[in-house]
């Protein structure tokens, strides 16, 4: 008997341990190490000479409320206008999206079968003709000096692929966002000084034409690209003066949808789209692979884990009982924050739909499959 308590207490600590490690220590031991010079590139921004051709990709379905905007806000950047190609690719768009891009001076626009994000993308891809492809969201809004900042780190000739900094906007709601995405860029800059981002956005990003990949339809740019080009390579990293914003979904219940439909093309990726085989990594990569990704995508099941294990040991000291009642306390104030939404209870229903934003998209995908093709986000338009 004693002997069971042990493990059961060793498994409840381990996964404990792993929590705080991939949630608060990850970012922790990524500062102290990148302080003390333990990395392969600056966060300075290049020089780059002659500024390269690059075309900035589009790719719509049913957003003809604000394609217009997105496009004159790509013309209006400070870049060479003979250098710049704006293409939209209308992904199957049933209302005027083609029409008003056409309108608002794109100098590209494809009219595509319903085919998904990511086809559209590499139907444009393959039509465009700058060195450079870069790609945005419809609903975002760059800054004028954004593209040559987003395009800078390429006179590196290691840098394959480059992610800028997205702001979230339309904080007056509850979604509680902004601050896990403060928290995420800040891991980000570490993780590009010390090897290569871990995941990019799809709000702001760009990569050398012969660096672009072709990947599965339900596998989106934003994971599967910068594991990728690290596996071929190349250096993925990040460009935190290159500023783009984006409205956000304005609720929490808002935000878990979103996060289970990205988690049903995450968990592909994870499981058979190559993110989990080593071959390609260094031990440093490898390392920030497990850390900042398995373990974040495996936390529901270590809150499980620990929270059963943590029933089983009360009667074993006081400690249990305050750690249990931590847990309980997370939930209650989930739960009391649609109710009474001050700031700690929003942040506790936050963590925890989110959470279960990781499990939900896993059973989505399990037992219905994931689709190609994807529609604006609610509220974020």
């Amino acid at each position: 008997m004693a002997t069971a308590v042990t493990a059961i207490a060793i498994i409840f600590w381990a996964c404990i341990g792993l929590l705080l490690y991939t949630h608060v220590g990850y970012v922790g031991l990524l500062a102290v190490l990148t302080r003390i010079g333990v990395g392969e590139r600056e966060m300075t921004r290049p020089e780059l000479g002659e500024l390269p051709s690059v075309s900035v990709i589009v790719a719509a379905y049913a957003e003809q409320s604000v394609i217009a905007d997105r496009v004159a806000n790509l013309l209006e950047l400070d870049y060479p206008r003979e250098r710049l190609e704006v293409i939209v690719a209308c992904d199957g768009s049933p209302d005027e999206t083609a029409q008003r891009a056409r309108a608002a001076g794109a100098d590209v626009v494809l009219e595509l079968p319903r085919g998904g994000k990511i086809r559209a993308q590499d139907a444009a891809v393959e039509r465009s003709r700058g060195e450079i492809v870069a790609f945005t969201d419809a609903n975002a809004a760059w800054e004028r000096v954004a593209l040559e900042r987003l395009v800078a780190p390429f006179a590196d000739p290691r840098v394959g692929y480059v992610c800028g900094e997205v702001h979230l906007v339309n904080e007056r709601g509850t979604n509680q966002e902004g601050l896990y995405w403060r928290y995420e860029l800040a891991l980000r800059a570490l993780e590009s000084r010390m090897r290569s981002v871990t995941g990019g956005n799809g709000a702001i990003y760009a990569t050398r034409r012969e660096s672009y990949l072709v990947v599965d339809p339900i596998m989106g740019h934003d994971l599967s690209f910068p594991f990728n080009m690290v596996k071929r390579g190349w250096l993925a990293v990040f460009a935190p003066d290159a500023h783009s914003s984006e409205k956000m979904v304005p609720s929490i219940e808002g935000e878990f949808a979103r996060k289970r439909r990205m988690m049903s093309h995450t968990w592909p990726i994870v499981i058979r789209g190559g993110m989990l085989s080593p071959r390609g990594y260094g031990a440093r990569y490898a390392f920030m692979i497990v850390s900042h990704r398995v373990l974040r995508y495996v936390s529901p099941f270590l809150h499980l884990i620990a929270f059963v294990a943590n029933l089983v040991l009360l009667g074993q000291g006081w400690v249990y009982v305050v750690t249990l009642a931590a847990q309980v306390a997370v939930l209650l104030a989930a739960l009391l924050a649609s109710a009474l939404p001050a700031r700690p209870l929003l942040i506790a229903r936050y963590y925890v739909l989110t959470t279960l934003s990781l499990v939900a998209g896993l059973w989505d995908w399990l037992h219905r499959g994931t689709p190609a093709g994807w529609e604006p986000a609610e509220g974020t338009r």
